[in-house]
């Protein structure tokens, strides 16, 4: 099916992306019993679909409205449960969990209209943001599962995500509220599929 018959939402990338929500229970579930090999595996493999996907949509050229709403929301989602296991296990400061959550309904609240209409996109400080969250998040389950000692040390790192997580939502939420509104650069709404 080539991609001007295919719906928009009937992609490769999109089901892998699909297929990181599905991993999320099992995650989860395995970082409240305490992180072990299997848990700092699965999470890898959580963790990757996020970047297998976009190197998919744009290798098949699959890219689409669907997918660039639906990743996002499956990254917020997973991230939001992953550290809310993690802070129930003891092992993520629960400030930590309360900031990085408040930032993402901050920037649900207030941005999602402009990101949806396409009038902002991720920056780099997002994406340093996301690889250095998810980063410290793996390494605390991975340290947790098999070096306890240096659980401090990632903690720092891990305290150094949510920095960034702050300020990228802050930029984020700044720069959907100065973007022109939706029409006034002569485009029209988005056709439905």
């Amino acid at each position: 099916m080539t991609s001007s018959t295919r719906p928009d939402w009937a992609t490769i990338p999109n089901l892998v992306t699909l297929l990181r929500l599905v991993l999320l229970a099992p995650v989860c579930l395995l970082l409240l019993d305490g992180p072990d090999t299997l848990a700092v595996v699965l999470l890898l493999v959580w963790a990757s679909t996020d970047w297998v996907d976009g190197l998919l949509a744009r290798a098949l050229d699959q890219t689409s409205r669907t997918g660039a709403i639906i990743d996002p929301i499956a990254d917020r989602i997973g991230l939001a449960a992953i550290v809310l296991a993690l802070a129930a296990a003891d092992l993520l400061p629960w400030a930590a969990l309360v900031i990085i959550v408040v930032v993402d309904v901050a920037m649900v609240a207030l941005a999602t209209g402009a990101a949806l209409g396409g009038r902002i996109s991720v920056s780099w400080l997002g994406k340093v943001r996301t690889f250095v969250l998810m980063a410290s998040v793996f390494l605390l389950v991975a340290v947790a599962a098999w070096w306890p000692p240096m659980l401090p040390a990632v903690r720092w790192l891990l305290w150094a995500g949510v920095v960034l997580h702050t300020a990228s939502g802050i930029d984020y939420i700044l720069r959907a509220r100065s973007a022109p509104a939706a029409g006034s650069a002569g485009e029209g709404p988005a056709s439905p599929r």
